[in-house]
């Protein structure tokens, strides 16, 4: 196994359709996971959420998060990531359709990320502690 590549070492890992998990922390100190459609730019994570979202609460109380994004299948890369994230408004519709159409292509991402609800921010996720794994030399 290969680890602590960097996210360059991943290849195009970062750049794939994959739900990530999200890690929040509670009041009582338990970790909330979410699954998340993300996308990786200018260095970190982008999320989007709803201002109200319990994730957005649980940053503003307690500011750490991490996210894990990884294959299902051979080479097996992935990636850990902790942190403690900003929550972002300027931009966050713009990147809610970029995410939308990442994930569902171009007529129905478009169609889903229609119109701003004016709630979306960005939980945004730069590298702090970064873990990174690729077992393609071991397989």
């Amino acid at each position: 196994m290969r680890n602590n590549l960097g996210i360059e070492g991943l290849g195009d890992l970062v750049d794939l359709p994959l739900v990530a998990t999200l890690a929040t922390y509670r009041r009582d100190g338990t970790v909330l996971l979410s699954p998340v459609w993300h996308e990786w730019r200018d260095g970190g994570f982008n999320i989007v959420i709803a201002s109200d979202d319990v994730k957005a609460r649980h940053v503003g109380r307690d500011p750490r998060a991490s996210i894990a994004l990884y294959e299902s299948e051979v080479p097996y890369r992935g990636l850990e990531l902790r942190g403690a994230p900003r929550l972002l408004e300027e931009g966050a519709f713009d990147a809610q359709k970029r995410i939308a159409i990442r994930y569902l292509g171009p007529e129905s991402g478009a169609a889903y990320a229609s119109e701003p609800s004016g709630t979306e921010i960005i939980l945004r996720l730069e590298p702090g502690e970064l873990r990174t794994w690729d077992f393609a030399e071991g397989l």
